[in-house]
């Protein structure tokens, strides 16, 4: 990863002087914590440190904080401030030791919910669903760019060979950064994330991870620490790590947040059952869902959802067993063992996982058709 003209000014920085700073001994119940939220956009995240003089065991005993929201896309220059609510507390894999990573909910100054705060709805409709124990899994694709934002590895006058050998590709000409996925990896479960694997995809540079199964809301609070960490990590290689759901035009697979679900009766035997009826309430509700599974209402999945590169057709629903050409997939061992899950793979890449959680439960716990 040597650094070019066009490459970011991170690259260029000897990390080795840092390490003279960060391993000066913290005073005596001092420690770190860094509050991080999603701003305006819906889809991007911000962070600001603070310093603690106590070692938190609840996020209830972190206290609120503030920030400019005019300088990221959630108030006005003459009514500022937005608060931070802390929901989930992580260890933070960068200072180590005591140090935390604080997962917050954002509040406008009137206590209610910013806008683009979806964790407060879906922690609403979780609570009603918690007898049905629904679990969740999330494949979050994504791309590693250049600074210039061309794909990493790909030849800057031309493109790679066409698409085949690179998905779960092993050697130099077939997966490119892979150190950035390794880090990321262990990252993630030094803080305690749920992530249970990884893999590169269709498109060279474009790698997966997955998360879960989380119970409930917890998913989205995992998924969305483990952007940050994504980015975080990727930052500090000087490469961008994008969740575009259609980074390349042309004949390239975009990325996708496939979601699988489950309740309790879906696990229970004779479940598959549960399940149809559960893919039958979806169907009627294809456009609502498709609305809430990216940040733009529909349109940047409308970029990938084209019925080609393994995905649906954005403007009508199917589901079938083991079609990743389908809206809702079910696993062909699902369908064997009759119980266990289904895989909506509308969801995009950049979607919230809050809204997805949220929308999904409303549709097939609580009959929202």
């Amino acid at each position: 990863m040597s650094k070019t003209l066009d490459s970011s000014p991170n690259a260029g920085i000897d990390k080795n002087v840092l390490a003279r700073y960060t391993s000066l001994p913290m005073p005596d119940g001092k420690i770190l914590a860094t509050y991080i939220w999603i701003d305006g956009t819906g889809q991007h995240l911000r962070c600001k440190d603070r310093t603690l003089d106590f070692i938190p065991t609840s996020p209830k005993e972190l206290p609120i904080w503030n920030y400019d929201g005019s300088s990221t896309y959630q108030a006005s220059g003459h009514n500022s401030d937005v608060y931070l609510h802390p929901v989930t507390i992580y260890r933070d894999p960068f200072r180590r030791g005591e140090n935390i990573l604080v997962l917050c909910e954002t509040y406008n100054f009137d206590g209610t919910p910013t806008a683009s705060n979806k964790r407060a709805a879906c922690a609403q409709t979780c609570k009603q669903c918690t007898d049905e124990e629904p679990w969740f899994g999330i494949e979050q694709e994504y791309t590693l760019l250049d600074y210039d934002q061309r794909p990493f590895g790909w030849p800057k006058n031309g493109f790679p060979g066409p698409q085949g050998p690179y998905y779960c590709g092993v050697g130099a000409d077939k997966v490119f950064a892979r150190d950035i996925v390794e880090a990321h990896y262990r990252a993630c479960l030094y803080t305690g994330v749920k992530i249970c694997g990884t893999n590169a995809e269709v498109m060279p540079a474009q790698w997966e991870y997955q998360v879960g199964p989380c119970l409930g809301i917890s998913i989205g609070d995992d998924l969305w620490i483990s952007r940050f960490l994504l980015h975080r990590i990727a930052e500090e290689f000087g490469i961008v790590a994008t969740l575009d759901p259609k980074p390349m035009p042309g004949d390239w697979n975009g990325a996708g947040a496939h979601t699988n679900v489950s309740t309790k009766s879906m696990r229970s035997p004779g479940g598959i059952t549960v399940i149809e009826e559960a893919i039958q309430k979806l169907s009627k509700c294809h456009e609502r869902h498709i609305k809430a599974y990216d940040p733009l209402g529909g349109q940047d999945n409308l970029r990938r959802l084209t019925g080609r590169h393994e995905t649906s057709s954005i403007h009508d629903f199917s589901a079938g067993v083991a079609h990743r050409g389908a809206s809702v997939r079910i696993p062909r061992g699902v369908n064997d063992d009759k119980c266990g899950y289904f895989e909506d793979r509308r969801p995009s890449s950049n979607c919230d996982p809050y809204s997805v959680v949220n929308e999904i439960l409303k549709t097939i716990c609580l009959n929202e058709v």
